[in-house]
């Protein structure tokens, strides 16, 4: 049974040399490296970027949130063990075959350590980049309260629930709250059509309005390609988020990128392709972990009702989980990071310790 050190839950107090706040989000902290040392470090390791770059350090860590909260386990068990390590391996193998196909680079460097990324600074696109290729989740619940236009697009009667769509389906959403664009309300995570892209392009932090396509390309063929890999391992690809962003190549010219995470359980539906065949929907994914959170609490009113946020917060704090729930997310996790790496994912005995001791002994970067 997993113990406390083995899970990496606090991932924004390592030692590693920064002049700048660390930025902690739900999931990763980034650590930005001086100039001095991002400098030294792209001479050391000779990547691939221009001189002046800003690196970072990214870190993952194996929180789970769900429903905008963080759930911990009992016995301090503050995360689910072998979780961080499963979602990089999976996001590595995505972006390294996207590479590959000739579709464009992440924003990866390095990989030191199995929760920690080197990367490099972005300049982000302001859109939650949203492809669908099945209807179920928040879309099914709208499409049978009688909605079918989405996104701009218009779906057809008849749809049953979880069924494949018609054809890939992009329904993209605002990235943070965007002001000042005509018919886009000022809030997160708005949907938008293509025609406010294409009108509104700069707001959204495109380059030129070409971006636009160029953009829906990798994202309809970096589904694709995940979805076929997926298929030969027997897992279908529901549906997914992608990010993009800019980067500066050597020579000075911008160029579009994918970032953040790609084609993982916490921004994907995976379901398993055998137990769909026979009508039945298996997990693979964080919605998984949603569905047993429901099932877990007598009112699942409090996790689905934004209303009712303070209660949910309440909950999450006050409600430690069963160590063997967690461990069966892990499973989860590790099970299909395993299936589509085709690598063991090893759960360390105290991750943090290794990422300190990598980080000083062969890139020379925690205070001493």
């Amino acid at each position: 049974m997993a113990h406390a050190d083995q899970v990496l839950a606090v991932n924004d107090d390592l030692p590693i040399r920064t002049r700048k706040p660390v930025h902690s989000g739900k999931v990763r902290s980034v650590y930005w490296l001086t100039e001095e040392d991002s400098a030294r470090l792209i001479r050391e390791r000779g990547y691939d970027v221009p001189d002046n770059t800003p690196l970072a350090i990214m870190v993952i860590s194996d929180r789970i949130s769900a429903f905008d909260c963080i759930w911990t386990g009992e016995d301090g068990l503050n995360g689910v063990p072998g979780k961080g390590a499963a979602l990089n391996a999976i996001s590595n193998h995505w972006f390294s075959l996207f590479k590959e196909k000739g579709l464009a680079d992440s924003h990866i460097l390095d990989v030191p350590h199995p929760l920690v990324w080197i990367v490099r600074s972005a300049q982000p696109v302001k859109i939650e980049a949203i492809c669908r290729q099945y209807i179920t989740g928040s879309m099914w619940r709208a499409y049978e309260k009688g909605e079918r236009v989405f996104c701009g697009v218009e779906l057809p009667e008849g749809l049953a629930k979880d069924s494949k769509l018609p054809s890939l389906l992009m329904t993209p959403s605002t990235k943070g709250i965007l002001r000042g664009i005509p018919g886009v309300p000022e809030a997160d995570d708005v949907n938008i059509s293509r025609n406010d892209i294409v009108a509104n392009y700069g707001a959204f932090n495109f380059n030129s309005v070409d971006d636009v396509s160029l953009y829906e390309s990798l994202l309809q063929n970096g589904f694709n390609v995940i979805s076929d890999a997926l298929a030969s391992c027997g897992q279908i690809f529901v549906d997914t988020k992608f990010e993009f962003g800019y980067v500066h190549d050597r020579e000075g010219n911008k160029k579009l990128i994918y970032m953040d995470e790609v084609g993982t359980p916490d921004s994907s539906r995976i379901w398993d392709a055998a137990a769909y065949k026979e009508g039945k929907v298996v997990e693979n994914s964080k919605e998984g972990f949603r569905q047993l959170l429901l099932n877990h609490f007598p009112d699942p009113d409090i996790l689905l009702n934004k209303d009712r946020m303070d209660e949910r917060t309440q909950l999450a704090k006050n409600n430690p989980l069963p160590i063997d729930v967690l461990m069966q997310v892990s499973d989860v996790y590790t099970s299909i990071a395993e299936t589509i790496t085709g690598h063991k994912i090893a759960i360390s005995d105290n991750p943090r310790q290794e990422i300190i001791h990598v980080l000083k002994d062969q890139y020379g970067l925690i205070n001493e």
